[in-house]
């Protein structure tokens, strides 16, 4: 499925990006990465056959421009790239929340840009956007996080919309906790917490189904899931909040 092509995936440098980098030049595909860390991203790209660094802020929009115009035919991209800071709304630091907002969606919305029109002209591509289980429902202590990651799974939802039927596969891929340095800030339990190596592998099979969308592991997106559908005072309940 992947061999011989050509992916772009933003928010290379660390994690569950770095881990999924390697396995798709694994199955064939050529990597075009990107991330702020150069020097993060050069490493990975020479330890992967025909993969090429092409960092990039995706908070600012001369990076993302000037990223777009290097970038060349692509016949798929990925947005991994994230951000979080722990907060309640006790402990509301704005310019912090934007940050992460920039990170985990306005980024998207600036990064798409270069490839989406042309991928749907073009009637063939493949969108992916990593979300979050904490997308399902407000949760304690997410201010900035929970919602920028239902921002980006919602937008993931418009272009399901839009591209249906237009030879563009759109996904979106929903992972609970993965061990890396932004869960490394959390203060509290994280059941069913995985490696970046086994989220990675994840991500992959799910690129490879038919599906729009996956979440995982399935204990946490089981509980996420119907506590999407309870009322939210029950939801609290049950949060302990």
């Amino acid at each position: 499925m992947f061999s011989g092509k050509t992916y772009w995936l933003i928010g290379a440098s660390e994690g569950l990006g770095r881990a999924l980098a390697g396995l798709m030049a694994e199955e064939g595909a050529r990597m075009i990465l990107s991330a702020r860390n150069a020097a993060r991203l050069k490493e990975l790209a020479s330890s992967l056959p025909g993969a090429r660094a092409l960092p990039m802020d995706v908070t600012d929009d001369g990076s993302v421009a000037a990223a777009g115009l290097a970038l060349g035919p692509i016949d798929g991209v990925i947005y991994c790239a994230g951000a979080s800071e722990p907060m309640a709304a006790q402990d509301w630091n704005a310019a912090a929340a934007l940050q992460v907002s920039e990170v985990n969606f306005t980024g998207a919305l600036r990064a798409l840009a270069p490839v989406v029109p042309v991928m749907a002209a073009q009637g063939e591509g493949h969108i992916v956007l990593i979300g979050s289980l904490a997308g399902f429902r407000g949760l304690p202590g997410a201010i900035g996080y929970g919602a920028s990651k239902a921002a980006l799974m919602h937008l993931a939802e418009n272009l399901y919309m839009d591209l249906s039927g237009s030879g563009v596969k759109v996904q979106q891929v929903n992972p609970g906790f993965i061990k890396t340095r932004l869960t490394d800030k959390n203060a509290f339990d994280m059941p069913y917490i995985i490696t970046p190596e086994e989220a990675a592998r994840r991500t992959l099979n799910a690129m490879k189904s038919r599906r729009f969308a996956t979440s995982y592991p399935w204990q946490m997106a089981a509980f996420f899931r119907l506590g999407a559908l309870m009322p939210i005072r029950w939801f609290r309940r049950l949060m302990g909040a």
